[in-house]
């Protein structure tokens, strides 16, 4: 039976329809995906991101055992910085993809994927072994509310007690959120998974239907609404942000995933996997991953094959008709010598090769 979120009932109350996600019971679409696709992209929206894992490591050696963990250095991290890292395998195959905060001098917060979260605990706890760190599983203490869009901030400044000048990309803060019931202690971060500006709200369980009525009831007077998993897909993909178990598995490393750029092979000291990525980084990948347009209306969908005349050089991980840009866009693994910007390749769509060509991710930038 699939866990409902803390927020089950308000969403329900809201029309929403419900779909099992990485073992929980979330809401897919409350009205229409494209509406709430775009409210995103013009306003803003609220999603309920309460499944995600939230994994706290403290103590005098917490930095170091991250270092150890990871494929990144969360102990270079300034206070109130956040970090996109991997953890990987010994054979250098994602396990999970990260976002790491770095709470004080001695403690840190990192945010699993939902399908993750034991994985992820596990891993920390039994890399952690041997420094003088503490790693703790605290999804259950924890909600997640993220306000996501060009309003976002017009939206939640009102409601906190911080400048949010201060708040910048991949930064968190402490902050007191004001709701109908009284304030709320939460942590700000200004991260997201949308393409867009926005803010991730954490609080505890508690204190999550407050904080959700307190942002949506604010966002209402900016025309937003809330969003459902459906639009969030559409979203990232059209921002080129990989989905665990589609773009990132145990079967890919960071470089066929063109994520190099998080492993810190030039970091002291060792990590899991290390010796594995720098092999990974000297050899020539088989596959990269590579964005894929095409036209028409027809889009290619996950497992569909991607094709070079009649031969299959690569596989579809995620494919939409993009609502923002009017065209179908997927992302791809294909075949090295084919990932170049500007071949012309092919996706089978129900046996009809509609043409793509290779582009650069992402596929669409908001405005600065």
């Amino acid at each position: 039976m699939s866990r409902p979120s803390p927020l089950h009932e308000v969403h329900a109350a809201l029309g929403a329809t419900f779909t099992d996600f990485a073992g929980w019971s979330m809401p897919v679409r409350y009205a229409s995906d494209l509406a709430e696709h775009r409210a995103v992209r013009e306003t803003a929206g609220v999603f309920d991101l309460s499944h995600m894992g939230e994994i706290r490591v403290t103590g005098p050696a917490a930095g170091a055992a991250l270092d150890a963990a990871l494929v990144g250095t969360p102990s270079a991290m300034p206070l109130g910085r956040a970090a996109y890292g991997m953890l990987v395998d010994t054979d250098g195959g994602i396990l999970d993809d990260l976002v790491t905060y770095r709470l004080g001098e001695q403690e840190f917060l990192v945010i699993a994927n939902a399908s993750n979260v034991e994985v992820v605990a596990t891993a920390l706890t039994e890399r952690a072994a041997g420094f003088d760190a503490v790693v703790a599983d605290e999804s259950e203490q924890h909600a997640l509310v993220a306000v996501q869009g060009p309003a976002s901030a017009a939206i939640l400044a009102p409601l906190v007690d911080v400048d949010l000048a201060v708040v910048r990309y991949y930064r968190s803060q402490p902050a007191t959120l004001r709701t109908a019931g009284g304030p709320v202690d939460v942590l700000l971060a200004r991260t997201g998974y949308t393409g867009e500006d926005g803010f991730e709200v954490f609080t505890a369980t508690g204190d999550a239907v407050a904080a959700w009525e307190a942002l949506l009831g604010a966002g209402r007077e900016h025309g937003a609404v809330p969003a459902g998993l459906a639009c969030r897909d559409t979203l990232r993909l059209e921002a080129g942000m990989p989905l665990y178990g589609h773009e990132l598995t145990r079967d890919r490393n960071p470089y066929e995933a063109r994520l190099g750029r998080v492993v810190k092979l030039d970091a002291p000291g060792d990590f899991t996997g290390r010796a594995a990525l720098e092999a990974a980084a000297a050899a020539e990948p088989v596959e990269l991953l590579v964005g894929l347009r095409g036209s028409g209306r027809r889009a290619g969908r996950e497992g569909y094959a991607v094709l070079a005349g009649e031969d299959v050089v690569g596989r579809v991980t995620s494919g939409a008709l993009s609502p923002t840009l009017g065209y179908p866009v997927a992302m791809a693994y294909v075949r090295a010598d084919l990932a170049v910007v500007g071949t012309a390749l092919a996706v089978d769509v129900r046996g009809s090769a509609q043409p793509v060509a290779v582009v650069e991710l992402p596929f669409y930038r908001r405005a600065r």
